[in-house]
């Protein structure tokens, strides 16, 4: 069932205000001394009653507490506005301390929720079982967002780089930007005689993983992996994806892995074109759609991980396929009932306005996708068929 609500252009005039409110609810939520934390079952909601409720919700108010991924915070940002504009009384606190921290500090009962831009491994899967009561938690790919390799170049607005050319960039091996490899791969630029500095994320993130995945899948040339990204001798770390955003904005000659919705937020970078075997491609809707058709998942039904493996294989001409999708993990079941109310009428706000995500440079789920998610957050709490 998709509902329809009314109030969504007003979302974009209060998401500034929003993702303030996020990030100070947020840090209070992160200091594991349990004021916000566990209850008995490991819930972090501070519940109230019921408000009057929009169609399909259960108008529970209270505060839903999430952690994690702070590639999603802009969104999570969003997707607040509405809700507590839909819901009043409502609100979420999310706190974009990056994804470990977040699927860490949801095992632990500390949320209600992680945002993770990597599936939590085998071990975590289970512990999040047991934090669960018993009951599997599923991650949902809710936020969709393309990672942009972001640089700082004066006079350079349009500049191509191979798969290559990043693993040799990351790795410290391309030290200057006028190299040969990156001249070859841009033959009508005027590249500059400047050193390139490596601006790379400080704390144990997803996109850190994805992008280090990526990089094993797509060219032979790397071999590191994890959520912790190696430091060449020409960089350095910023935390999180707001900080390497503005490190890279602040340093000439700067190169960065980054959620695209941050080169929008600062003036001095650009996204550049990639070439994953068959052309440059530009960042931009189309491109990721494109990628995004071949989509695959690793299981049915609906704890949801998908197949990065494959997703970044892709090599097709016009697909942009370094992509990060996006997970909010969550108990199928095990919370209490105001918990369970407030997750169910979040998300289910989160996926009825994902066209609103769109103008920060986020890709609205859709199609058999959005048609998926919906089932699973029907079935959230025993709703439905697992």
């Amino acid at each position: 069932m998709i509902r329809n609500f009314k109030r969504t252009a007003s979302i974009l005039g209060v998401v500034a205000l929003g993702s303030a409110a996020l990030v100070a609810c947020g840090d209070d939520s992160s200091n594991g001394d349990g004021d916000t934390g566990a209850n008995g079952g490991g819930e972090a909601a501070n519940g109230g009653g019921e408000a009057a409720s929009a169609d399909g919700l259960s108008g529970q108010t209270g505060e839903l507490v999430g952690e994690g991924a702070s590639s999603q915070q802009n969104a999570m940002a969003i997707f607040n506005a509405v809700y507590s504009d839909t819901v009043e009384g409502a609100s979420l606190a999310y706190n974009p301390t990056g994804s470990g921290s977040g699927r860490t500090n949801f095992i632990a009962g500390q949320v209600d929720f992680a945002g993770s831009d990597s599936a939590m491994d085998e071990e975590e899967a289970a512990d999040a079982q047991e934090r669960c009561e018993g009951n599997e938690a599923w991650h949902l790919p809710m936020v969709i967002g393309p990672v942009a390799i972001a640089y700082n170049l004066d006079g350079i607005d349009d500049l191509n780089l191979t798969v290559d050319n990043l693993a040799d960039i990351f790795s410290g091996e391309v030290t200057n930007w006028n190299d040969e490899s990156i001249a070859e791969a841009n033959p009508d630029a005027e590249l500059p005689d400047q050193e390139i500095s490596v601006i790379v994320r400080a704390d144990e993130s997803g996109t850190s993983g994805n992008f280090q995945r990526f990089l094993s899948n797509a060219t032979d040339n790397w071999d590191s992996e994890g959520e912790n990204f190696p430091v060449p001798a020409n960089g350095s770390s910023a935390q999180g994806s707001a900080g390497v955003g503005t490190e890279t904005n602040n340093i000439p000659g700067a190169i960065t892995y980054v959620e695209y919705d941050f080169v929008h937020q600062n003036d001095n970078i650009e996204a550049a074109n990639i070439d994953f075997g068959s052309g440059p491609v530009e960042l931009n809707e189309e491109n990721v759609n494109t990628a995004l058709e071949g989509l695959e998942f690793l299981e049915e039904g609906h704890n949801m991980v998908v197949d990065t493996d494959a997703l970044f294989s892709q090599d097709q001409e016009g697909s942009y396929p370094l992509i990060l999708t996006v997970y909010s993990i969550v108990c199928s079941a095990g919370y209490d009932e105001e918990t369970q109310n407030l997750v169910s009428d979040f998300f289910n706000v989160a996926l009825d306005n994902q066209e609103a995500v769109a103008e920060r440079g986020f890709i609205p789920v859709e199609g058999t996708h959005l048609e998926r998610l919906q089932s699973a957050v029907d079935a959230l709490g025993g709703g439905g068929e697992a």
